[in-house]
């Protein structure tokens, strides 16, 4: 069972000590008093790994007398210390343990402080702006290929110059995709799997928030369609490619919101999908566009048990262009500006998702400021997450027999 720390306090060591790791990533403890050592933390008793590669600039050699040591090129420093100690996972007995190093206040690139995503490719939907930006901006810093998936192909190549302003030699790639289209989902994937042979991280970040009453082309509403139903759609087109990659992960920006979502069968779904203009309400359908987003997480962790999967909520009223639809909405983000989470640190919870080595053989996992939270009762209802499945699937089914 996987649990979290609440503080890292315990584990500073007594004065005296110093952690170093052997080169098969076990962690042991040095006393510089009695010049013994040990296995288990002196103040824990828990014992720890690291694993992973070295960040950047960084590397291991052996000493005449055995000892492992790191030489950072860059600052032309050598220690003893592994690089990678920061993000150790700790053990007891049988049951894995992993630190809660990061919280609400973290920023995306302090999640990814040290790490090397040079081998890495990432999908991200509606990475041009905002919470997707900050998360496509975060992993090519540390080298990761990024498609920046976007229905404006302007703004999505606007978004990679502001990134390779940072960093010219940044490996990021525009890919046109209008989520109010089956077609134009599919196509994309086509282009993606043209090009690409695998997929490390998909990260469906794309959302529409307080539209008023619309169908897409495809006859949808339009943001249960670009929440949840092209989302999920580009997920199985994608599905060989991801699962041709080394420990994929895939990961659903969900919300908070979804808590507030009345649904609670596939007949309270398909009553809100065939509501009447008159009695539409935005705010209702982003919930439960919200809800399905987790529902889909649930039901894709089963069925593909093999990636990891996560869902996650990025941060309460974070200030986007989420909001741009209405007015009131617009004063209702600004107004909270001061006291809401930055873009940096609302993508933080979306990076850990996508790459923290302590999350290997964990699925289909809720997170909240970098930390597994447990979602409403209506999202871990595994029925309904199966009829979602279902039902999304015969609404595709049912666009594409219309358009051939």
């Amino acid at each position: 069972m996987t649990i979290l720390n609440d503080s890292d306090s315990e584990d500073e060591l007594p004065p005296g000590w110093e952690e170093r790791t052997t080169l098969d990533g076990n962690v042991y403890y040095v006393n510089h008093y009695t010049k013994g050592t040990q296995w288990t933390h002196p103040r824990t008793g828990r014992k720890k790994i690291v694993n992973g590669d070295l960040p950047p600039g960084w590397e291991r050699c052996i000493s005449d007398d055995g000892k492992v040591l790191y030489i950072d090129h860059t600052n032309r420093t050598t220690t003893y210390t592994d690089p990678r100690l920061a993000f150790a996972t700790e053990y007891r007995e049988m049951s894995q343990i992993i630190r809660q190093r990061f919280d609400g206040s973290s920023t995306a690139l302090a999640v990814l402080h040290g790490r090397d995503l040079r081998n890495k490719v990432a999908l991200i939907t509606g990475a041009n702006t905002g919470i997707g930006f900050e998360t496509a901006r975060s992993l090519a810093l540390h080298g990761c290929n990024v498609i920046l998936a976007c229905r404006d192909m302007k703004k999505a190549n606007d978004a990679i110059r502001r990134i390779q302003q940072e960093k010219d030699i940044a490996n990021c790639v525009a890919l046109e995709m209008d989520l109010s289209s089956l077609s134009s989902v599919r196509e994309a994937a086509e282009q993606f799997k043209q090009r690409f042979k695998s997929l490390d991280i998909l990260i469906l970040n794309a959302g529409v928030f307080g539209l008023p009453y619309q169908l897409t082309k495809d006859g949808y509403e339009t943001t249960f369609q670009v929440n949840h139903l092209s989302q999920f759609y580009l997920t199985l087109l994608l599905k060989q490619t991801i699962q041709s990659s080394n420990n994929p992960r895939i990961v659903v920006v969900s919300s908070e919101s979804h808590r507030f979502s009345s649904i609670r069968t596939v007949e309270d779904l398909h009553q809100s999908l065939s509501v009447p203009a008159y009695k539409y309400w935005a705010m209702a359908a982003y919930n439960e566009s919200k809800l399905c987003n987790i529902l889909f997480v649930q039901e894709l962790a089963r069925q593909w048990p093999s990636i990891g999967v996560f869902a996650c909520h990025p941060g309460n009223l974070v200030f986007t262009s989420l909001s741009r639809q209405w007015w009131l909405y617009r004063l209702l983000f600004a107004l909270a500006r001061p006291f809401t989470k930055s873009l940096q640190q609302a993508a933080s919870t979306v990076i850990f998702c996508a790459t923290a080595p302590e999350l290997e053989g964990v699925t289909g996992s809720y997170f909240n400021n970098c930390c597994h939270c447990q979602p409403s009762n209506a999202a871990l209802d595994s029925a309904l997450a199966a009829q979602l499945w279902t039902l999304s699937q015969d609404m595709i089914t049912n666009v594409l027999k219309r358009n051939n």
